[in-house]
């Protein structure tokens, strides 16, 4: 069935409950600052100060505690200027959203969201982020709406931080992949649900053409 082919390639569990998250949450930071630019150690520097050196020397395998990444997300804004930290954060976040494509989206799932037009594309992704947002949402309470604007909302989300860089990132990188190259997110933080309530509002439309004419989105090879 479509919506079977479009499940991520892992089960659906309580592990949200018991205030898991996805290893790469840990493993793509690492990445991220290994490769921002002129400055040599900066993952041992923060991982240092996180108290998880550890965690470069082995990593994470398996399902981790959100508090490992909330702590090393605290750290990384806490030692870094601010515009830094966001573009660590995001990369770390699209690096993510890259791994969750090459290994936990069916490649036949990944041709049929390409090949749709974005408007049935998008509620379809946006499904299957629903369904696995323990990966990227912990004990957090995600609900997503098709829009348009395509929305994604974590409430009590553990791994908040300034601007959503780092959920930014992984979403920008799935929609770009599969439903719209034009695709653009927006962060706004709200109160509901008993506490700060990240959204994240993602357009699908592509910018307006010269003449005001919408031009047709690109996509990436399937």
């Amino acid at each position: 069935m479509l919506s079977a082919g479009l499940a991520f390639a892992s089960a659906v569990d309580a592990r949200g409950e018991a205030g898991l998250v996805g290893p790469n949450a840990v493993i793509q930071l690492a990445e991220a600052l290994r490769a921002a630019p002129d400055a040599p150690g900066l993952a041992e520097h923060v991982f240092g100060r996180a108290g998880y050196a550890r965690l470069l020397r082995s990593p994470p395998t398996d399902m981790i505690d959100e508090a490992i990444a909330a702590r090393l997300f605290a750290t990384l804004w806490r030692e870094m200027p601010a515009a830094s930290a966001a573009a660590i954060a995001h990369e770390a976040g699209r690096r993510t959203g890259a791994y969750v494509l090459a290994h936990r989206i069916p490649p036949l799932a990944r041709l049929l969201l390409r090949t749709l037009p974005p408007r049935l594309a998008a509620p379809l992704l946006l499904r299957a982020i629903a369904r696995h947002a323990w990966t990227f949402a912990g004990s957090g309470r995600c609900r997503t709406a098709s829009g348009p604007p395509c929305l994604v909302t974590i409430a009590r989300n553990p791994l908040a931080m300034p601007g959503g860089a780092w959920h930014g990132g992984v979403f920008e990188c799935l929609f770009r992949s599969l439903v719209s190259r034009s695709a653009s997110v927006r962060h706004a933080e709200v109160s509901g649900d008993g506490g700060p309530v990240c959204r994240f509002e993602i357009d699908i439309a592509p910018p307006a053409g010269p003449a005001g004419f919408p031009r047709q989105p690109t996509r990436d090879p399937a």
